[in-house]
């Protein structure tokens, strides 16, 4: 017998402070960068995008794949690479923690869509809005003080 998953995940972290330091010329290389991670991990990697200030990943997990290792993974990975290749002059660090959210797989077209057209959403709403409205809609209780 084998391990078969469908645990669709909606991963969600910010800049330090919620900076607006990831600009547009940077991005592609950064999701390209975590892109590959990703698939070092054996993870099905649907969407990346995000904003200068937060960045947003739908994602299956590989099975052997922990959630909270994996984004440590990716943030420390991202900020050597962040610095080594002055992708973002300014840049110091991801905020501590992330949101993770699962989704039914039905939902999946429409979430890709949604972290695609993420500069279009955010000309309405901030990045740290749109995070507590997705704490509040999955009804996660947190501590206004670490969504700063």
């Amino acid at each position: 017998m084998s391990t078969y998953t469908q645990i669709l995940y909606q991963i969600v972290f910010a800049t330090h402070g919620w900076l607006p330091q990831l600009k547009p010329a940077g991005r592609a290389e950064l999701y390209r960068y975590m892109a590959g991670i990703m698939k070092n991990k054996n993870c099905h990697l649907y969407q990346i995008g995000g904003t200068e200030d937060h960045i947003h990943i739908v994602t299956h997990l590989h099975p052997a794949v922990a959630l909270a290792s994996l984004v440590k993974d990716i943030k420390v990975a991202t900020t050597l690479h962040i610095g080594k290749e002055k992708l973002f002059p300014g840049f110091t660090c991801w905020q501590d923690g992330y949101g993770a959210f699962t989704y039914d797989i039905s939902a999946k077209e429409n979430l890709i869509a949604y972290v695609r057209n993420q500069e279009v959403h955010h000309s309405k709403v901030s990045g740290r809005e749109e995070y507590v409205a997705l704490l509040k809609e999955f009804g996660i209780q947190y501590d206004e003080k670490y969504v700063l």
